[in-house]
């Protein structure tokens, strides 16, 4: 999926199998000395992309994880002291299988709060599996996207940010926002709260599903229905709660059903 959308964006792509013994240089890059020229010269690692795939992040310790958060916030790396600018169109994605917890890592709370939107994939339905049979039968191979003709569209990620950005929200709307993400600090089933971030990202999310609905302007229908995939990356719930069986998107839409919606 991650690659698809980077061909058909026409941008490049680089994949990393996150593992336990990967180290911060295999990500970043190292400082790497030529005997010809008596000089060190940067290799560049797969940070240096505009999409990255971060493939099983949880299988890598906490402190490899960090090599994305200065990419992911502020799009540039630090190497050796030395400041590098990445791809201004920079985008990480990463995958993580909810089943396996042998040999992984819990995801850093600072790490989680950088991803815009955490994207639960169930299983297909059965429409959806048969036609995915029927396309592998009629020779279809996910890990050969060139045969299947995916060709860059003619899109101005810039001139689209700036459509994004001239969206409007009312201040009754930013309010409800901002309602719904300071109470989940206080949510008694939870141990952690939305950061600020969350405010801000949600902002950003709303904005863009309005745009790709056709509007000029942020409803409070486009933040509830964007805010679980938004939020549930970054609560955790207390013990008790997760042993009673509740889970993050249950706190959610408890906490949107309790905030009055602005008209």
């Amino acid at each position: 999926l991650v690659k698809a959308i980077s061909l058909s964006l026409g941008r490049t792509f680089k994949r990393v199998q996150m593992t336990a013994d990967l180290m911060q240089s295999d990500i970043t890059g190292t400082s790497v000395f030529d005997l010809t020229s008596n000089e060190f010269h940067l290799r560049r690692g797969p940070i240096f992309t505009s999409v990255l795939l971060a493939d099983e992040i949880n299988r890598a310790p906490a402190k490899t994880q960090a090599a994305l958060l200065e990419g992911m916030q502020e799009r540039q790396v630090t190497i050796d002291g030395v400041t590098h600018p990445l791809d201004p169109d920079f985008t990480v994605f990463a995958t993580q299988n909810p089943i396996e917890y042998e040999g992984t890592y819990p995801l850093p709370e600072a790490q989680l709060d950088r991803f815009l939107l955490k994207i639960v994939v169930d299983y297909p339905s059965e429409a959806e599996e048969l036609d995915i049979l029927k396309r592998r039968h009629a020779g279809f191979r996910d890990d050969d996207l060139a045969a299947v003709g995916i060709t860059p569209v003619e899109v101005d990620l810039a001139l689209c940010r700036q459509g994004v950005q001239a969206v409007q929200i009312h201040d009754a709307v930013l309010r409800y926002i901002a309602q719904i993400t300071r109470l989940t600090r206080e949510n008694t089933n939870l141990i952690l709260g939305c950061s600020p971030r969350a405010s801000v990202m949600l902002l950003d999310a709303a904005k863009v599903l309005a745009a790709l609905r056709g509007r000029e302007f942020v409803t409070p229908d486009d933040v509830k229905d964007i805010a679980p995939a938004t939020l549930r990356h970054r609560v955790i719930l207390r013990p008790e709660a997760d042993i009673e069986g509740l889970t993050a998107d249950d706190v959610i839409a408890g906490v949107l059903a309790s905030v009055p919606v602005p008209r």
